[in-house]
C-alpha cells in the first residue's frame, strides 16, 4: 500500500481540469493520483510558471513521489525544461503548448504550414475566451487594439477535445469578435493521455 505522502502528483494548468479528469478516469487513476492545479492565467505570464512549479516539484521530490507536469513549454522559452532537468524522472507533456500536443505534432505542424496566420482555442480557452484572451489582453477596455493584436492573423482553428457544443459556439462567437475566419477541428484528449498513460504505467511497474 502506496503511504499518502508518497502517492503519485500530477502539476497540471487549470485549464486541462476537465480533459485531465477524464484521462485519469479512463486509465482508472481518478482517487489513486493526486493533482496540484496551478491558475490558467499563468497563460498569460508564462515565465511565472516555473516558479510557481518549484516549490511544488520539490516537496514531492523531496517526500520520493512520483511527479508529472501537466505542462508542455507554454511559453516558458526552454525554462521549464531546464528546471526539470534537475529533477530526473519527473516529465511533461510534449510540445510547444497545448494545442501541439492536443492535435499532435505533425497535425499542428501541417495546420501552421497550411495558415501560419491562426489563432487556436481549445474547449477551455473557448469558454474561457472574455477571461483568459479578450480581458486578459485589455480588449474589455480598449477594443481598438483588437486590430493591433490580431491584424496578422485569419483564422480561429478550434481544437475540440469533446463534442460540447457550448464550447463550440463559445469559439465561433470568438472568431466572429475578432473579425477571423473559422474552423473547426476535432482532435479528442489522446494527446494528453498517452504520456499520462505511459508515466502511469512506469510507476506500476516500479511498483511491481
Amino acid at each position: 500500500m502506496v503511504h499518502q505522502a508518497q502517492r503519485p502528483l500530477v502539476v497540471a494548468c487549470a485549464a486541462l481540469t476537465a480533459d485531465l479528469r477524464a484521462v485519469l478516469a479512463a486509465d482508472g487513476l481518478a482517487g489513486v493520483v493526486d493533482v496540484h492545479y496551478l491558475p490558467a492565467n499563468l497563460h498569460n505570464t508564462p515565465q511565472r510558471i516555473v516558479g510557481e512549479l518549484r516549490p511544488i516539484v520539490e516537496q514531492a521530490h523531496a517526500a520520493e513521489r512520483p511527479v508529472f507536469v501537466a505542462y508542455a513549454d507554454c511559453g516558458t522559452g526552454g525554462l521549464l525544461d531546464a528546471f526539470l532537468a534537475e529533477y530526473p524522472g519527473v516529465g511533461r507533456l510534449p510540445g510547444a503548448h497545448c494545442y501541439e500536443f492536443f492535435a499532435g505534432s505533425q497535425v499542428f505542424a501541417a495546420l501552421q504550414e497550411q495558415e501560419l496566420g491562426t489563432f487556436y482555442l481549445t474547449d477551455f480557452l473557448a469558454k474561457h475566451f472574455d477571461a483568459l484572451v479578450w480581458n486578459g489582453l485589455g480588449l474589455d477596455r480598449a477594443p481598438q487594439l483588437r486590430d493591433m493584436y490580431f491584424g496578422h492573423y485569419t483564422r480561429l482553428v478550434h481544437l475540440a477535445q469533446a463534442d460540447d457544443a457550448a464550447a463550440h459556439g463559445a469559439a465561433v462567437n470568438a472568431a466572429e469578435r475578432l473579425g477571423l475566419a473559422f474552423e473547426h477541428r476535432f482532435v479528442g484528449r489522446q494527446g494528453l493521455a498517452a504520456p499520462i498513460s505511459e508515466w502511469s504505467l512506469t510507476i506500476r511497474k516500479a511498483a511491481a
